[in-house]
């Protein structure tokens, strides 16, 4: 998914990295014979210079105790990965695998308007604060977070959209699989949100 840049850095961020496994032009799917593994292997990288991980092994568990379906939503899903940095990456998905990347350290984000317009019912409900300013190049937002709210921004969002291109992969009738894209995992990302917001508070706080 999009990736918002530190203060210190060019506000400017892409579409989020993804890089499937492709075989003959198709990607591979799981064979769906196979059992689900409830508490898929938890795997952390070492984030990169200037880059942290706000996420912590026991996080991802606590978070996968809230989600409603959980044996259903991780069938297939093998891996979950705190992930070294990657520019303009917060997150990406493989068949199999899904990862959060690590974060800069500074909690200062400069992020273009149509992402913040895109999130800001989210950082709304985080208490993150969000400033419209502008320059030559345009108007853009400073966005200021705090661990906490960047850990739960991470698992709210971040996380559940990498979800929903499993989901999508999963789930779709496509001979290439993962097919619906973007859109899918967002609205994914949204609808579950909505849905275990106050189980979060509950276990997380704010």
């Amino acid at each position: 998914m999009g990736r918002q840049h530190s203060a210190n850095r060019s506000r400017r961020y892409t579409q989020r990295k993804s890089a499937p496994k492709v075989i003959d032009g198709r990607t591979q799917r799981k064979n769906r014979s196979r059992p689900t593994r409830t508490a898929p292997l938890i795997r952390r990288e070492q984030p990169g210079a200037g880059h942290r991980h706000y996420l912590r092994k026991n996080d991802i568990l606590k978070f996968i105790d809230i989600l409603p379906d959980w044996n259903e939503i991780s069938e297939g899903l093998h891996e979950i990965i705190l992930a070294k940095a990657e520019e303009d990456t917060d997150g990406w998905f493989r068949p199999g695998q899904v990862a959060i990347c690590a974060c800069e350290c500074e909690l200062v984000y400069c992020v273009d308007v149509e992402h913040v317009q895109e999130h800001a019912a989210l950082y709304r409900r985080l208490g993150i604060q969000y400033t419209r300013d502008s320059d030559e190049k345009g108007p853009y937002y400073l966005v200021e977070y705090s661990p906490s709210s960047r850990r739960a921004f991470q698992l709210l969002h971040v996380f559940l959209h990498e979800l929903g291109h499993h989901h999508d992969w999963m789930t779709s009738d496509s001979s290439v699989g993962a097919d619906r894209g973007e859109s899918y995992a967002e609205q994914y990302a949204y609808k579950n949100e909505a849905v275990i917001f106050d189980r979060y508070v509950e276990a997380f706080g704010l």
